[in-house]
């Protein structure tokens, strides 16, 4: 389909597709999919967005909680972003979660639809202490690029630009982006389907701040460990996710609305987040 005419678009995901770390529960999620649908919008003010993704999910979930609704949504357009949550578990099989991702490119794809999905940058360069995962990192990109390659899937290859390790585009958690984060990660996305007025901007560095090192690094470390790890690590010992009990943000497709400087600036749905499901 020609840049700018896609009608439908449809997120599938995890936290980061549901927009944690842009905004909050109170003001409300905005993230890349919901500035991503403002930049369709800017080209084509008649397409209509709906993000299924839930905080929490494994790429195994995301498959069979939202795939069934996406294709029923009949969408030109997806983005799927999936397999975080599987590699920061002790019992992660690789081969089982990039065959959940690539079941998702494959009937999605077959139904039409135009898919894009993003290569992992290193979390080791954002968080020290997440270098233990580095290789099931790059060994799930392998994945995902191969299976994108073998359904005609676009990647976004954030992992191969310097910008996406910066500290400032992510959260105090380093496991969400920031609203900057969110910012590129749409730009990136625009870029990728060649969308007109999109260009590399958001491969280009912030400008250079002071880097905290020795001690000073050390402690920041320890304060992430005790305030963002330990809790997560707690929550997986215990069963639970961050998701429990909640269901998509905007099940719906609906009209986005362009507002500059504002977010979440699609049109809300109601039942958002409220544990009721409701159909298409």
């Amino acid at each position: 389909m020609p840049s700018g005419e896609y009608a439908r678009y449809v997120a599938l995901g995890d936290s980061q597709t549901e927009g944690l770390g842009d905004g909050d529960d109170t003001v409300g999620l905005c993230g890349f999919a919901d500035r991503f649908a403002e930049h369709l919008a800017a080209v084509n003010p008649g397409v209509r967005y709906a993000n299924l993704a839930v905080r929490g999910r494994t790429a195994g979930q995301v498959r069979a909680e939202q795939l069934g609704p996406a294709l029923a949504l009949r969408p030109d357009l997806a983005t799927v972003v999936a397999g975080v949550n599987d590699l920061l578990r002790p019992r992660y099989d690789a081969a089982e979660v990039a065959g959940h991702v690539e079941e998702m490119f494959a009937a999605l794809t077959a139904a039409g639809t135009h898919v894009v999905t993003l290569a992992f940058p290193d979390f080791g360069k954002i968080a020290p202490l997440a270098r233990p995962v580095r290789s099931r990192l790059s060994d799930l990109n392998t994945r995902i690029r191969a299976a994108a390659a073998r359904h005609g899937v676009t990647v976004v290859e954030t992992d191969r630009h310097a910008v996406t390790t910066d500290p400032r585009m992510w959260t105090a958690d380093r496991l969400h982006a920031s609203s900057l984060g969110h910012e590129r990660i749409a730009a990136a996305l625009a870029q990728a389907i060649r969308l007109p007025g999109s260009d590399d901007a958001w491969t280009r560095p912030l400008p250079p701040q002071r880097v905290a090192t020795g001690w000073h690094a050390a402690g920041a470390e320890l304060r992430w460990a005790a305030t963002f790890l330990g809790p997560w690590l707690g929550r997986r010992l215990r069963g639970r996710s961050s998701g429990d009990g909640r269901t998509a943000k905007r099940p719906r497709l609906l009209p986005v609305s362009v507002t500059p400087g504002s977010c979440p600036s699609v049109t809300p749905d109601s039942s958002a987040g409220t544990g009721r499901r409701e159909g298409p």
